[in-house]
């Protein structure tokens, strides 16, 4: 019997991507599967529902989420949503885990099966599917675009009859793939650009890209192909070779993220008291507590010394064609793992399935969201 996938319009302030794309869901009418989308759910990723051909439209959410087999979701689903599916649904998406331990004990207890997408293993095979990489892209771009408005200087090396204008100063914190896509865009506008992570690895990414490694003397490669958290020591030491290097810097752009924890704190107060007025930091790992001491998620603040720190929040949404579309079809190729003649077969001897995979059956399966929600119980 084919299997139904529900898509329902995201509910979070300022969202406007949308997990199924009328590309996709061609590909997924293709595989014999029934499609079922909320009225309104693309509109404000400019896909009305006349795009969406071959697809049946509900009134609204709930008449969508009671029939849903497979739900596919941009943004985690909330609890009345959870409520609303039935039992041995499943879910695929973003999930935050760690976030909100509610939501898991909600999809526990409703014994639906969800997938993080976040928490898909980071390998050769998973790059197709890998949600993070392709926001992160979007996200990097954006923030060079927000930079660049918002300093009152060009990018560019200008030569006019009134003199030459000296390029822009522009130190991207973090070589992840936000990180190397804001060297990208920083150097199509004509920026002086330098990167610098604590990665060695990613030296020769860095000035592969055209831009000039910073050296600060401090190694920090983590498993995954993240970076681990610094020592105190290897911190201090950081900071005080950063501190004396971005005084001369005019825009900073900070990448740096841990998963599943807070954004490491690389720019104190003290630094930005001592960077020239005018200058720009725009900080993208606002939402997760921000890589600079002086940034607000969602705010811009003007320090005492002429500096504006900008924490965007959800950048990936503010490009919401192109952020849906290459979501669509990250979460497409993760369902193509299982659907086989319209119906939905689990490997979980796939570790892309079991690793991505929080609840199951009533359990939860991902080990550190277990100890999260259920550790501390008797």
């Amino acid at each position: 019997m084919a299997i139904t996938i529900g898509v329902v319009r995201e509910t979070l302030p300022g969202e406007r991507r949308v997990a199924l794309t009328p590309d996709v869901a061609k590909k997924l009418k293709a595989k014999a599967v029934n499609l079922l989308i909320e009225h309104g759910a693309g509109d404000a990723a400019s896909f009305p529902d006349a795009s969406y051909k071959d697809t049946e439209v509900a009134v609204d959410a709930r008449s969508t989420l009671g029939r849903a087999d497979v739900l596919l979701t941009v943004q985690p689903p909330t609890l009345e949503e959870i409520a609303a599916l039935k039992e041995g649904a499943v879910t695929i998406g973003y999930l935050s885990p760690h976030l909100a331990p509610e939501r898991i004990k909600a999809l526990r207890d409703h014994k639906i099966t969800s997938f993080a997408m976040e928490l898909l293993p980071r390998t050769t095979r998973a790059q197709a599917m890998d949600v993070l990489s392709s926001q992160a892209n979007i996200a990097g771009y954006k923030a060079v675009l927000i930079a660049a408005e918002a300093s009152p200087k060009f990018f560019p090396m200008l030569t006019t009859a009134a003199g030459t204008v000296r390029p822009s100063k522009v130190l991207i914190i973090g070589a992840g793939v936000a990180g190397l896509q804001a060297i990208a865009t920083a150097r199509r506008l004509g920026g002086q650009v330098e990167g610098f992570d604590v990665r060695p690895e990613t030296k020769e990414q860095i000035q592969s890209l055209g831009a000039k490694y910073v050296e600060l003397g401090v190694s920090a490669a983590g498993a995954g192909g993240y970076a681990r958290e610094l020592t105190p020591e290897e911190r201090a030491q950081q900071q005080a070779a950063l501190a004396e290097h971005i005084k001369g810097v005019d825009v900073i752009v900070t990448t740096a993220a841990v998963p599943g924890r807070k954004a490491p704190r690389i720019i104190t107060a003290a630094m930005v008291a001592g960077m020239k007025p005018g200058s720009v930091i725009v900080d993208i790992a606002a939402e997760t507590g921000g890589n600079c001491e002086v940034t607000e998620p969602g705010k811009t603040v003007t320090t005492a010394n002429g500096v504006t720190v900008i924490g965007p929040v959800n950048l990936a949404a503010t490009t919401p064609i192109h952020a849906s579309e290459l979501y669509s079809k990250n979460l497409y190729n993760f369902l193509e793992l299982s659907i086989k003649d319209g119906d939905l077969n689990l490997d979980w001897d796939d570790e892309l399935i079991a690793k991505t995979c929080v609840t199951h059956a009533g359990q939860i399966k991902h080990e550190p969201t277990k100890q999260l929600v259920e550790g501390a119980q008797p």
